[in-house]
C-alpha cells in the first residue's frame, strides 16, 4: 500500500517542501482604485521584497513584466504580477520598479506620462506583513490612478504612484511530528475521497502540509512496511493558521 502511495506522489507532483525549510508562498497582485481616465499604462519592470535586513535585505522576484492598464483592474479585479517561494518570518517593504512606457488616455488623446527622476529606482512601499511557514498569502497592489497622474505647472503630466498594499491570507498548514522517526510515514490531507495535500515526515519524524483549504480534514499517516497505517480524523484547518498536531506515535 505504501509503495501505490508513494507511487501516487511523485506522479502529481504533491510532496511538500521539507518543514526545516520554513518557506511561505506569496503572491503579489495588481489592482487599481476607479479614476476618472479612459485608460492609465503604467509599465512595470521589477519587483524586489525586503525581509527587514535593511537595504542589504532586497530580494528581486521574477514578475510578469509589461505595460499594464490600470482601468481594467478596478472594482475587484486584479492580475497576477509574480509568484514567489520566500522564508517564512517578516517582510517590511516592496520596491516597484518602473519603465518608461507609461501614458494616459484622456478624451480619445494618449499623452505622455513623465516619471520623475526620484522615482526611477523604484517605489518603495511599506507593507510589514509577518509569512507564516505552510501558508500561501496574497499581496494586492492597489494603485490610485486618479491620484498618481499628476499635472505640472507647464502642462505635463507626471506619474507619481499612490499606492496601497495589504495582504490576505489564502488558506492553512498542518504541522507535526511522529514517533518512531524510523517509520518515515508518507502523510495526507484528506477531504471525502479528495487529498487535498501530501508530504513525508523528514529524518527527525517532522512534517508539514501546506497549502491546504480551511475546513476539517482525516490526516493519514502510512509508514514504511513493519509499522501500521493510521488516521487522526477532525483536524481542523483554519485560514492564516498552522494546525499543530503534535506527536503522533505510530506502531
Amino acid at each position: 500500500m505504501r509503495k501505490l502511495w508513494l507511487v501516487f506522489i511523485a506522479a502529481l507532483g504533491l510532496a511538500a517542501c521539507s518543514s526545516d525549510e520554513k518557506s511561505a508562498r506569496l503572491e503579489i497582485r495588481l489592482t487599481d482604485a476607479p479614476g476618472d481616465y479612459e485608460a492609465v499604462y503604467v509599465d512595470i519592470q521589477g519587483v524586489e521584497v525586503n525581509a527587514g535586513s535593511g537595504e542589504g535585505g532586497w530580494k528581486q522576484l521574477e514578475i510578469n513584466k509589461g505595460v499594464y492598464n490600470l482601468i481594467e483592474f478596478t472594482n475587484g479585479m486584479d492580475t497576477l504580477l509574480a509568484t514567489a517561494i520566500l522564508p517564512a518570518g517578516k517582510i517590511e517593504q516592496i520596491r516597484l520598479k518602473l519603465g518608461d512606457d507609461n501614458t494616459v488616455v484622456i478624451d480619445g488623446d494618449t499623452k505622455d506620462l513623465t516619471t520623475p527622476s526620484g522615482q526611477q529606482s523604484g517605489v518603495k512601499l511599506n507593507v510589514h506583513a509577518e509569512l507564516l511557514e505552510g501558508i500561501t498569502y496574497k499581496l494586492w497592489l492597489d494603485f490610485d490612478a486618479a491620484r498618481s497622474v499628476v499635472e505640472t505647472g507647464n502642462g505635463k503630466l507626471n506619474l507619481k504612484p499612490v499606492i496601497r498594499t495589504y495582504t490576505e491570507a489564502q488558506d492553512g498548514a498542518i504541522k507535526g511530528a511522529v514517533t518512531p522517526v524510523e517509520s518515515l510515514p508518507a502523510v495526507f490531507a484528506i477531504n471525502g475521497s479528495d487529498t487535498v495535500a501530501s508530504t513525508y515526515a523528514d529524518e527527525a519524524g517532522k512534517f508539514l502540509l501546506q497549502g491546504v483549504p480551511e475546513g476539517t480534514y482525516v490526516v493519514s499517516f502510512d509508514p514504511k512496511d513493519g509499522f501500521d497505517a493510521f488516521q487522526k480524523a477532525d483536524v481542523s484547518v483554519s485560514k492564516g493558521a498552522v494546525t499543530d498536531l503534535g506527536t503522533i506515535a505510530l506502531q
